[in-house]
Order: C-alpha cells, then sequence, then structure tokens
C-alpha cells in the first residue's frame, strides 16, 4: 500500500529588493505558467505555480515518496480492489473562507475527467468517484489499478461552489485559445493565494492565513513574487545582483559564476525529465516538406538514420556544458520499466545512416521544418540548432522555427508540426504514464500528447490492461513488450535526461524536487 502520512517583466522585478521585511521570495525561470486553470495544461512549469495555489489529494515528497496532501488515509477495499478509499484532511479552507469536503474531490475529479482536460489520460481507468461522506471519497476504476494513487499528485481539487457560481465548470480549450474565468482567477487551500497576475510579466502571491498546514510547514516566505525571465543572461544577472532570490534555471554556461558567488548557492540533482524529437509517421504527406505524395517519416529507416544522426555526446559537452545524460529511450531512469540497456545510445555511425536513407529512397535528402520551444526546456533552442547541423549530415535539411511554448505546444496537440521537440516528466514514476499520453493512438481518453499519428493497436491494448493488471511481474513483462516495440520502430529520438540547476540566495533552504516543482511552503531561511 502506497501510504505515508507526512522586460517589462524585468523591470517590474527589478525594481524590488532582495529578502524584504516582508519575506518576499523574488522567483524566476525562462517561462510563465501556461494558464491557471489547474485542469487545462499537464505542463510543469504550469503545475509548478498552481502546486503554491491549489491542492492535491497526495504529493511527492523531495525524495519521490508519496505523501499526504488534502487526503490523510488511502488504500484500495480489501474485499474490493477496484474501489480506492480516501480519507480527507477535516478543517481545510479554501481561500475565500469556504469548507472544502468530499464534494469538491467528486467534483474535481469529474471536472478533470472531460475532453478539454489534459489530466484525463490520469483518470482514464476511472468509471466513478463518489462521497461516501462528508470527508470519505470512494474511485472506482475498471478493474484494480495498482497506481491510482500515484495518478492524484498533480490533480488539484477545485472549491466546487466558486467554479460552477463562476461559470468555469468547464475546463478551458487551452489549445483552442479560449479564455475563461478559471484561467485567470484561482480558489485553492494551498499557502498562498493569488493576489495580481499579468501574463508573461509577474503573477503576486501572498500567504494564506487561513492555510490548515500553517504550524506544520516552515512558510518562510509572506509573499511571492515570480517573473518570467526568458534571456539567460538577465536572468542570472538578475540573481547575481541580488534583484532574485531564485530560479530554477540557472544557464549552463553561468553555474561558474553564481556557485563563486559567497551570497549565492547552486543546488543540482537530475530531473525526472527526458528530451526528445518526435515526427509525424502516420499521415500520408507531410506539410512542411519539400517530398510531394510521400512522407519520409513514415519509413523506419529514415527514423533509425535521424536517430543515429544525433550526437548526444557533442550536445552534452558543446551545449549543455556536461549538464546532461544522453538518453536512448524516451524515458527517465526514475521510471518503473527503465533500464540501461534500452537507454542504449544509438550507434553514430553516419556511413551507415546514409546507407539507410539511400535504402528508403532518400540518398539526396529532403528537407522539413522543427519546430522547437525557446522558454521551456534548458538549452531547448540551442539543441534544436544542434540537432540541425547534425541531421544535414545525412542529408535531411531541417528548417528551424523556434517559438514560445505557450505557441509551440499547441502545434503538438492540434497536429499541426510534422517534427517537433518534446521533454517529459513523470510524476508517477511509471512507464504507463508515458504511454498513455505519448504513445497510445490519439483519442478521447488517451494519446492527448502523441503528435506522431502513431498508431498500434496491440500496444493499445497492452496500455489499457496496465491499468488493472495488479501482478507486477505480469505487468512489468508487459512494460517491457511494449517498450520493445516502441524501440524497434524508433517512435522518438531521445536526445538527453535534463539535469537541475536551482541558483538560489545563501540564504534559502531547500532541496532540488525531481520533478522540478518546488513547493514554497517547504522553504526555510538559514
Amino acid at each position: 500500500m502506497l501510504k505515508k502520512i507526512t522586460t517589462t517583466a524585468t523591470a517590474a522585478l527589478l525594481a524590488t529588493t532582495s529578502f524584504a521585511a516582508a519575506e518576499t521570495l523574488n522567483w524566476a525561470r525562462a517561462g510563465d505558467t501556461l494558464t491557471l486553470d489547474p485542469h487545462a495544461q499537464n505542463e510543469g512549469p504550469t503545475h509548478t505555480i498552481a502546486h503554491q495555489i491549489y491542492e492535491p489529494l497526495l504529493l511527492r515528497d523531495s525524495t519521490g515518496a508519496i505523501e499526504a496532501a488534502l487526503a490523510t488515509d488511502w488504500a484500495p477495499q480489501a474485499d474490493n480492489p477496484n474501489v480506492w478509499e480516501f480519507t480527507l484532511r477535516e478543517g481545510v479552507t479554501f481561500h475565500d473562507g469556504s469548507e472544502f469536503d468530499s464534494e469538491d474531490v467528486v467534483f474535481s475529479i469529474e471536472r478533470a475527467m472531460t475532453p478539454d482536460s489534459d489530466m484525463k489520460e490520469l483518470l482514464s481507468s476511472v468509471k466513478e468517484v463518489r462521497a461516501t461522506g462528508k470527508y470519505t471519497v470512494e474511485i472506482e476504476t475498471d478493474g484494480p489499478n495498482p497506481i491510482m494513487a500515484s495518478n492524484l499528485t498533480n490533480l488539484f481539487i477545485m472549491d466546487k461552489t466558486w467554479t460552477e457560481a463562476n461559470n468555469a465548470t468547464k475546463v478551458q480549450d487551452f489549445e483552442g485559445g479560449e479564455e475563461t474565468w478559471a484561467a485567470r482567477n484561482t480558489n485553492g487551500t494551498g499557502a498562498y493565494k493569488l493576489v495580481s497576475r499579468a501574463a508573461d510579466s509577474l503573477t503576486e502571491l501572498e500567504m494564506y492565513d487561513g492555510y490548515w498546514g500553517k504550524d506544520m510547514f516552515p512558510l518562510a516566505f509572506d509573499k511571492i513574487r515570480y517573473t518570467p525571465i526568458k534571456n539567460p543572461a538577465t536572468r542570472v544577472a538578475a540573481l547575481l545582483s541580488g534583484e532574485v532570490d531564485f530560479i530554477q534555471d540557472v544557464p549552463v554556461q553561468d553555474l561558474g559564476r553564481v556557485a563563486a558567488e559567497s551570497s549565492l548557492q547552486v543546488i543540482t540533482a537530475p530531473q525526472n525529465r527526458v528530451i526528445f524529437l518526435g515526427m509525424n509517421q502516420g499521415d500520408a504527406d507531410l506539410t512542411k516538406d519539400n517530398v510531394d505524395g510521400k512522407n519520409p517519416f513514415a519509413d523506419v529507416r529514415v527514423r533509425k538514420a535521424m536517430n543515429m544522426a544525433i550526437n548526444r555526446e557533442a550536445i552534452k559537452k558543446v551545449v549543455m556544458r556536461d549538464q546532461s545524460i544522453p538518453a536512448g529511450v524516451a524515458m527517465p531512469p526514475f521510471v518503473n520499466g527503465w533500464t540501461a540497456e534500452l537507454d542504449t545510445i544509438p550507434s553514430g555511425d553516419l556511413a551507415a545512416a546514409k546507407a539507410m536513407m539511400a535504402d528508403a529512397g532518400y540518398a539526396d535528402g529532403f528537407t522539413v521544418t522543427l519546430d522547437c520551444p525557446n522558454d521551456r526546456y534548458i538549452n531547448d533552442e540551442a539543441i534544436c540548432q544542434a540537432a540541425v547541423g547534425m541531421m544535414a549530415q545525412i542529408g535531411v535539411t531541417v528548417n528551424l522555427d523556434a517559438k514560445p511554448k505557450a505557441q509551440h505546444f499547441p502545434l503538438i496537440n492540434n497536429l499541426e508540426t510534422d517534427f517537433y521537440m518534446l521533454g517529459w516528466g513523470v510524476p508517477t514514476f511509471d512507464s504507463e504514464y508515458i504511454f498513455n499520453f505519448l504513445v497510445h493512438t490519439k483519442g478521447e481518453k488517451r494519446g492527448s500528447w502523441n503528435g506522431t499519428r502513431y498508431t498500434n493497436p496491440d500496444l493499445d491494448a497492452k496500455i489499457v490492461s496496465l491499468a488493472s493488471e495488479t501482478d507486477l511481474d505480469k505487468r512489468n513483462a508487459t512494460i517491457a513488450d511494449i517498450w520493445g516495440q516502441i524501440q524497434e520502430d524508433v517512435l522518438y529520438l531521445p536526445i538527453h535526461h535534463q539535469v537541475l540547476n536551482w541558483g538560489t540566495s545563501a540564504k534559502v533552504d531547500t532541496v532540488v524536487q525531481p520533478e522540478d516543482q518546488p513547493k514554497i511552503k517547504h522553504f526555510a531561511l538559514k
């Protein structure tokens, strides 16, 4: 049983003083949260801000272990393993003072299961969620789900009454460009409440006086000022000058400068995230290439050749300054299902790769566009630029189109890109999460981030079976089978596993969270 109780933007930021009398944390990173609707986007920085305001039933601590949040006890029923029982924390209130209870949990989970929710894959096995008392909830799944608890750590609970009163029951259609009340306003149970927000500029939070955990956590900061600073030089300059107290993404070229400052510290740890390239291998023809009537990516030989052309060690040394771990599989080492054999780096034999291209009918290569974010992952655009040069060595001419993540991600979700970069963290620490989002045929309940157009009915059935297989040896064998097929089909082109480098004032006492989701309530002052 899993259980444990335990710009203008820059100008505005630089106008503040580090560690003011009100104990303000000035916090920056490259990109902003995409939305304040907690169910609209399954994206790391978006969840990170949500974690300060909203809370899930369960959390992962800094070691990755599950701990209590809005639920204090949880387990499958002894006589019916299809049903998970949750006992809720009493005495919790939302930021508007209304009481938290089981109705809010039922409402939030049902909301997160709707088509526009980016969290629905986590709940794909849920048949029904019901309140059995004011502070008790049951989640019934389609067969026993051994990792149900792991699926809830980023599933935030909203106030049913507040959401309904503000006509925000429907999840924001982020990819469709919809604006809603919940995308701009919040009412959570978390340690901090929203004071003001200017998208891509500044988000201000302040401590919630009625927070249930006020005596349980350090809560060293009364206020938080969160500012996205896209430019790496500007971001690190703000940290070096003391105008920012915490940045999550110290540029790799500046790690030595930051670490050398006695007033600062760099905290480093491997991240539960892998960076890779995806290809549209399902359509009969590509939109942004120079080959008429054919899809080069549909030929596995082309995909294999491209996989061999990526010099991961060069990216590690030159682009990442040794702050990455080359990857051979689109799965972080933290995840159940990972093996060193799967993560073996492909051969860099360019002659063999060119021969494969010729065998596939592309001896003269082809031209294609690579869509890449420029404010989401560490050195994302620089990695894409490196990949452009590497692909040229086997005759693939790549035109790079880099843009902010808010414009990049909808291209994937809306199937408007043929070749793209994506990074993936795995909060459940289990392969099923990857399969549900990235491998399963894109559909109503699964595959929302599968921009490859890949479909394999046999694999789909195996993926679905994982949600109800309680024989862990059999389940792990199925996971291994799925990964074997993914690797054979070269579904993705893995690049590396990210390494986290947090830079903070030396006064800040914290540890790196492997999902890169700091919970500021845990931060203390030395």
